[in-house]
């Protein structure tokens, strides 16, 4: 296979209007094992890691978001400063594989390859985060709802390169949990977010369904149950678990049973609201 080296965003964005089949790579720790387990031939592929600009991040006081590259690693996300203003997206990043996955693997690639069991994507979702994209047409910025689209399916154009995501900066309570066959480097059998942003409940859940699926009655349960989301009591956290369960679509498969998956998320869901896990 061919292998292209971009070294800036508009070069990356010509080389795909060249190459519209060409396979992107960032760290690729999604797609080499699919290549080394013959799953994936691809002719060319378009390797994103000397593009420095897919690394920076910023803030912006006047939103009050921050902006993060589609090329940071995990490693620079799960600690720090990322990790002091934006908890739960560290908390999911301390959770993918190992260190050495950790130092390669990126945002960038969980939303490239959209596996419901992604560890990033439920914090995306319930933080209701913006996907940036870029080609030589211009930029585009998606809501992460729309951009999600099935199970390993996105609505990034062939041409586009995912630059970067944006997500609101709150000093509210938030958090991250999944649930696997081990204690680490292990693929979700179910992960969930729990997020209160300008005051209201927003709860996203992983590995439970074909995309990842906001717990949009739950939410609303708790937000006319719960006089102080700061406060939730016990009785309320647990009808919040039944109510998002019910909302889940899990499946059988060899990680786990769609019945297990379905208690799983309940019990996350109960324990965030309770404030951690």
């Amino acid at each position: 296979m061919s292998v292209l080296i971009p070294h800036s965003i508009l070069e990356a964005s010509e080389i795909l209007a060249q190459h519209p089949a060409a396979t992107i790579l960032n760290g690729g720790t999604d797609l080499m094992v699919e290549v080394n387990f013959n799953h994936r031939r691809p002719d060319s592929i378009v390797l994103l890691r000397n593009i420095a600009e897919l690394r920076d991040w910023s803030t912006d006081a006047a939103s009050g978001t921050i902006t993060i590259g589609a090329g940071l690693p995990y490693a620079a996300i799960e600690k720090g400063e990322i990790a002091r203003l934006v908890p739960a997206l560290a908390q999911a990043a301390r959770t993918v594989g190992s260190p050495q996955i950790r130092a390669a693997g990126t945002m960038g690639g969980n939303l490239g390859t959209c596996s419901p069991a992604g560890d990033t994507l439920p914090v995306l979702s319930a933080l209701e985060a913006i996907v940036h994209l870029q080609s030589i047409e211009g930029a585009r910025s998606v809501p992460f709802a729309d951009f999600m689209v099935g199970p390993k399916r996105n609505s990034r154009q062939p041409n586009e390169v995912i630059t970067a995501v944006t997500l609101p900066i709150t000093e509210q309570r938030q958090g991250y949990s999944k649930v696997g066959v081990r204690n680490a480097m292990v693929i979700s059998v179910a992960s969930a977010c729990f997020a209160i942003v300008n005051d209201t409940p927003r709860f996203a859940m992983g590995s439970v369904g074909p995309t990842i699926l906001r717990a949009r009655e739950a939410e609303a349960y708790l937000a006319s149950a719960a006089s102080n989301l700061n406060d939730i009591t016990e009785e309320i956290a647990h009808e919040f678990g039944r109510i998002a369960a019910s909302e889940s679509r899990p499946i059988d498969d060899h990680r786990s049973t769609a019945t297990y998956r379905k208690h799983a998320i309940g019990v996350l869901a109960t324990r965030l609201a309770l404030k951690g896990i």
